[in-house]
């Protein structure tokens, strides 16, 4: 492997996060040089499908080698004493959740320095990141999320707390020690804090001025206890992907709206196709490419009126206001008796039920059908029960003809449903 690093070279991090992570992915995008953040836990066969292609120069994965590497190409120093050394000339190379498929490597291309310094003022403008800021990390600063957050407020000047691996007890002392101003978290952070709380006492969180939360729906009474715990005007929704962000929404919105997840953010148009799917029109800076993969680019991208426009496939609708509802993704969508059923809106019915506490609906392949509708539900309620609910809410070919009851839905760390392996379930408690 090459030892120096050139502009446009890839480093690939699977190393635990820390500070010297945090500095280290820094350092490296100051360089123009991507950083490919990855889980630790990959297995050798996980690592190999998803860099192989990626072919970085560099692979990390030890602490050593990590403070190796941050003492040769860590800029001169710190982000608020020298801010353009620190400039990042380039995004986090984070690749798709391969939910989908093989994971994607996603590129922002090598920024110069008016795109670079756009791209900082632009996440400023939407956050507020400034110099006393404390910023808390909930997720693993892999993920594409968190790692924004951390580096919007070290870029600005302000401290990262790194408490470890997500624990609402090792968090909330976190909290109290820490007083941090900001936190993103995913409704699955939410949920146990607040479980917790309930038993150990709610710290005080009036040191807070954002906590936006992302990466699954929200439960309707999981918002609603955010809205109550947390300072007036501090809670925010946003929709985003890695390969862009689309929207941010004031909980005050949702409230007014209940389901959506806002307006397109500051400087970006959206619209929707007959068939829901999603652009999102951007500047120049926010643009991406699929990296070796020109084809997935091109058909990720088109020429509007507001400017280059992408979609990642997701389906919405826009009210007259512009307010932007969810109603999945492409790839979840289930095409029962020839009608289309978006397992969003049927999620949203069933999470109504008092004694639903979470649910994912998907699709099964089904002799009939062509496809069944299936739904996993944690909660109380029973099927009867269900039935029926579903049968005064829905029409037919929308409810679920197939149920699972679980203690939690299989989630990835951003929180988003794994749905194949729910499918993987159903041949099991099928009579």
């Amino acid at each position: 492997m090459r030892i120096e690093l050139e502009q446009g070279d890839r480093v690939a991090l699977l190393v635990a996060p820390s500070a010297a992570y945090l500095d280290t992915v820094m350092a490296l995008l100051a360089r123009g040089v991507y950083p490919i953040p990855l889980d630790p836990r990959l297995t050798t066969h996980e690592r190999a499908r998803i860099l192989t292609p990626l072919d970085p120069a560099l692979v990390v994965t030890d602490e050593d080698a990590l403070g190796s590497l941050a003492e040769r190409v860590r800029p001169t120093g710190t982000p608020q004493t020298h801010p353009d050394a620190w400039l990042p000339r380039a995004r986090p190379m984070h690749c798709t959740s391969g939910t989908t498929g093989v994971p994607k490597g996603v590129s922002s291309g090598v920024l110069d320095d008016a795109s670079a310094r756009a791209l900082i003022a632009d996440e400023r403008a939407v956050w507020g990141f400034a110099a006393d800021d404390v910023n808390l990390v909930l997720s693993p600063l892999y993920h594409s999320a968190p790692l924004r957050f951390a580096m919007g407020t070290a870029l600005a000047g302000g401290r990262v707390a790194l408490p470890g691996t997500f624990d609402a007890a090792r968090h909330t002392a976190a909290i109290v020690e820490h007083r941090p101003t900001s936190m993103f978290c995913v409704p699955a952070h939410l949920q146990r804090l607040f479980t917790h709380w309930h038993d150990a006492g709610t710290p005080d969180l009036s040191s807070f001025r954002l906590v936006a939360h992302a990466g699954a729906p929200c439960p309707a009474e999981v918002k609603r206890r955010l809205i109550e715990a947390f300072p007036d005007g501090s809670t925010w929704e946003f929709y985003g992907s890695t390969e862009g962000q689309f929207t941010a929404c004031r909980s005050e919105e949702w409230l007014e709206r209940p389901g959506t997840v806002g307006r397109a953010r500051p400087g970006r148009t959206l619209s929707t196709d007959d068939d829901g799917t999603i652009w999102c029109a951007v500047p120049d800076y926010a643009r991406f490419e699929y990296f070796g993969a020109p084809d997935k680019t091109a058909a990720a991208w088109r020429d509007t009126d507001d400017g280059p426009a992408f979609t990642v496939g997701d389906l919405g609708r826009l009210d007259d206001d512009g307010y932007l509802y969810l109603d999945g993704r492409r790839e979840d969508l289930i095409i029962s008796g020839g009608v289309n059923v978006y397992p969003l809106e049927v999620e949203h019915t069933l999470r109504e039920h008092d004694d639903v506490v979470d649910v994912a609906v998907f699709g099964v392949d089904d002799d009939r059908w062509g496809q069944r509708v299936c739904a996993a539900v944690v909660g109380t309620a029973a099927v009867d029960a269900l039935d029926a609910w579903a049968r005064e809410r829905l029409a037919p070919p929308k409810r679920p003809k197939t149920w699972l009851h679980l203690d939690d839905l299989p989630r990835t760390l951003t929180g988003k449903v794994l749905r194949d392996d729910l499918r993987a379930l159903v041949p099991v408690v099928e009579p």
